[in-house]
């Protein structure tokens, strides 16, 4: 049985013509994609406030883009929100910076030889806030051997405000495709269509089934 959404859209009719050409960026360009802006939009306060934190810290800022991609990535398979795991920033890709296989490692990323020690350091970064793990002299002598004092604000904020969503997205059983359909912007490979998605979410290699049954066996 599909999931039975839990908030609505918002019609893009009942938007100000700002909020609709936001809209329309997030259709051409994705990261976020529409639906869930069209849920933010229930408060255009709280719609502003991602999207321009969005903006300023994930598509802008001192840190590379490309960091707060696996960042972000790694949060969506942590707590296993579907919506963000499914999307990729095509700043990223088409840099040729973050790719699948490095992807389909981010939970073992210590251990992997796909990451530069300053990508693991990001993502032990990501890992110790989402998992609000202990740290001490030597994991802040890492942090700040490879990125700046405002490189590490920065990242620290954008993952707080990243894990915050998505640990909310994932209740709401929204899903790709339902607002301004008809675009792939920063689909992930396999996910460019509702068809294509509805054929990926059904392999039994879907990345979700496996976190979930991996969290299922370790409880």
């Amino acid at each position: 049985m599909a999931s039975k959404q839990r908030i609505s859209y918002v019609p893009l009719e009942k938007m100000t013509p700002e909020m609709r050409a936001e809209m329309e960026r997030c259709a051409r360009m994705g990261t976020p994609r529409p639906e869930s802006s069209a849920v933010r939009a229930h408060v255009p306060g709280a719609f502003w406030a991602f999207a321009n934190s969005w903006r300023d810290i994930f598509h802008n800022g001192v840190c590379d883009h490309a960091i707060k991609e696996l960042a972000r990535l790694y949060v969506s398979r942590a707590v296993t929100c579907e919506f963000c795991g499914n999307q990729r920033s095509i700043h990223a890709a088409e840099a040729g910076k973050v790719n699948e296989p490095k992807v389909d490692d981010l939970i073992h990323f210590e251990k992997s030889a796909k990451y530069s020690e300053r990508e693991k350091a990001a993502l032990a970064y990501a890992e110790a806030i989402t998992w609000r793990l202990d740290t001490d002299d030597r994991f802040w002598k890492r942090m700040h051997r490879h990125f700046s004092e405002p490189e590490l604000v920065e990242l620290g904020c954008f993952i707080a405000l990243t894990m915050g969503q998505q640990s909310w997205l994932r209740l709401l059983n929204i899903e790709h495709h339902q607002v301004m359909a008809g675009t792939s912007a920063s689909m992930a490979p396999g996910f460019e269509t509702a068809e294509a998605l509805a054929r990926s979410k059904s392999s039994p290699d879907y990345w979700a089934k496996k976190e979930r049954a991996a969290k299922k066996s370790a409880a």
